[in-house]
């Protein structure tokens, strides 16, 4: 069994934090049933999406390396990846929105491994390598989309999310992991649901995590590109599903111009779409993208984006105008009157950096117990100490080594002595080390001398907020642990049998010769022991359709009396018989 993970150029650039979360795909986990599943799918999709899907699709399936008969192996598919600069993970599910999105910021598609049970065939609310490689590895091919993907990536990475967002995901994880398990109970599978459900009727104001997230489930997820009145399929989930790409064509189903609006529209990941966003070709969808790239606190800062971090508690970044960089946990603020914020905490361990890069002493392990800082102009002097020049700041005894005290605009006031500053590349302070200091806001210390050197970040403002940290070496991010894992199924003896019937037939499909003496004695076993099951009958007679003989018609009467004995696997069959060549419009009249 493969347990080591293939690696590539690509996927050795990644952070230690995104490595967490990939996985051996185990290739020999996949079972013949699996590749059944897959094979039908594929031939489905390829045959139906050449003419509803974007042009790129089926070209792309070829320059991606995805075959219709056996499910890709993603070493496989990495080497072919690689010649349009991208590469491939397996995952184990869903994982965090934030970390998915820098994934594709590197230009690395991430892929759930696991593959659809068959009664999931047409539709699963689990990730899985049908979803993931056959619906977003062939558009990629595309080099505008590919860009956009990346692109998304990165935005999509930097937005902030909320606690509601965790459990959200939490649910929304466990609630597909038991749908797509065999033999869970229906008791289990109702009370996730009512979980999901009360979180979705929860009135939360959205995060931009949601917001983003909301954005790409109506484009990469579920898009349409052309026009209104004759869509083409690009979004992966439509065109992974066989149910929902022929569903999404009709016109039960709205079709909407596509525009920044489709971030406030919600939806459910476990039912068909009842409305559908149509881009005109896929460079509007970068206008799209800036355009909300805008309204984040990536791009505004101030006090709203750090009262996102705030909200959130979860790990977080703030730029001021000096360039310096703060993450950590924010945990506090004190605004002016015009909602300037002039003052900021966090707690726990934090880390001071500059364009991305760690400042050398100002990691974790000085700044252990948080790091907290006024802002803005001096009183009296409408001037910030990150505008004084040399001359400025002599003026107002900014001298190393000499003690100081000054007050800023808001009324705080900071009393120590001076002992060093580090400059920014455009030869600014932007961070000033004081000891013996004290620190205070009206009746309230800030600051005290027992708690040890004080680091003052010099900054007129907030220019940016964002999710994460600004440099990812600063801080222990190896440490997600997901509350639930994807179910193994554990075969039967009769589920063991019937794979090894799945086995046999495709022996025999790869084989020179058709054994048709061996098919009758697969499909004579397959009747008495097996007599639902529709999929390995539909591959026995593609094998024999084309001889006329007494089997073929054998077992075409088979199929013909599953599709009256489980009419909800009908359509398959028919599905699946409409692919072949002879005496099809026989058989769907």
């Amino acid at each position: 069994m493969e347990s080591k993970i293939e690696t590539n150029e690509l996927l050795d650039r990644l952070p230690p934090h995104l490595k967490q979360y990939i996985k051996p795909q185990n290739y020999e986990q996949y079972t013949p049933i699996n590749q059944a599943v897959w094979r039908y799918v594929m031939r489905k999709n390829v045959d139906y999406l050449a003419k509803v899907a974007h042009e790129s699709y089926v070209e792309g399936l070829k320059k991606t390396g995805i075959s219709v008969d056996e499910i890709p192996s993603m070493y496989g598919m990495n080497r072919i990846l690689k010649e349009i600069g991208w590469a491939a993970v397996a995952v184990d599910g869903f994982i965090p929105p934030n970390a998915f999105m820098e994934f594709q910021a590197y230009k690395v598609l991430v892929i759930a491994s696991d593959i659809r049970q068959l009664e999931n065939i047409e539709y699963t609310p689990a990730p899985d390598i049908i979803h993931e490689g056959a619906g977003h590895a062939p558009i990629i091919a595309s080099p505008d989309y590919a860009e956009y993907l990346r692109r998304f990536g990165e935005v999509g990475a930097k937005a902030i999310s909320s606690a509601h967002d965790i459990d959200m995901y939490e649910a929304v994880r466990e609630l597909s992991i038991l749908k797509e398990a065999e033999g869970i109970s229906q008791e289990l599978i109702s009370a996730a649901e009512a979980r999901v459900e009360e979180l979705q009727n929860k009135k939360v104001k959205p995060s931009e995590i949601s917001l983003i997230r909301n954005l790409h489930w109506w484009t990469v997820e579920y898009g349409m590109v052309g026009t209104v009145e004759n869509p083409k399929i690009y979004g992966a989930g439509l065109l992974s599903s066989i149910g929902e790409s022929v569903w999404c064509m009709k016109e039960e189903v709205k079709k909407i111009p596509y525009s920044i609006e489709a971030a406030y529209q919600d939806f459910d990941i476990t039912k068909p779409q009842p409305q559908l966003y149509v881009t005109p070709d896929f460079a509007y969808l970068q206008e799209v993208l800036e355009e909300f790239a805008n309204t984040m606190a990536v791009r505004k800062g101030g006090w709203r984006g750090l009262k996102k971090l705030i909200k959130s508690k979860q790990l977080g970044t703030i730029e001021i105008s000096t360039g310096l960089q703060i993450s950590g946990h924010f945990s506090r603020m004190i605004k002016n009157e015009d909602n300037e914020v002039v003052y900021f905490e966090t707690e726990g361990e934090t880390a001071l950096s500059y364009r991305e890069k760690e400042v050398i002493g100002h990691g974790i392990s000085r700044h252990k117990k948080g790091f907290r800082s006024p802002l803005g102009k001096l009183k009296g002097i409408n001037l910030a100490i990150e505008n004084m020049g040399p001359r400025d700041l002599q003026a107002y005894n900014f001298y190393d080594g000499k003690p100081i005290e000054f007050e800023f605009e808001s009324g705080i006031t900071v009393a120590g002595l001076n002992v060093t500053g580090i400059r920014n590349l455009r030869g600014e302070l932007m961070l000033i080390q004081f000891t013996d200091c004290t620190v205070k806001y009206k009746e309230e210390v800030l600051f005290s001398p027992e708690m040890g050197d004080f680091d003052m970040a010099v900054g007129k403002e907030i220019v940016s907020a964002f999710a994460g940290a600004a440099d990812y070496h600063s801080f222990n991010l190896v440490t997600h642990n997901a509350t639930s894992e994807t179910i193994r199924p554990r075969l039967s003896e009769i589920e063991i049998e019937l794979n090894s019937l799945y086995k046999e037939v495709r022996t025999i499909r790869n084989s020179e010769e058709i054994d048709a003496t061996k098919l009758q004695q697969v499909f004579k076993t397959l009747k008495q022991n097996h007599p639902t099951d529709w999929l390995l009958s539909l591959e026995i007679y593609e094998l024999v359709s084309s001889t006329d003989s007494a089997f073929s018609e054998e077992v075409l009467d088979n199929l013909l009396n599953l599709k009256k004995e489980r009419p909800k696997v009908a359509h398959l069959i028919e599905g699946g018989l409409s692919l072949l060549a002879t005496r099809t419009k026989e058989i769907i009249n």
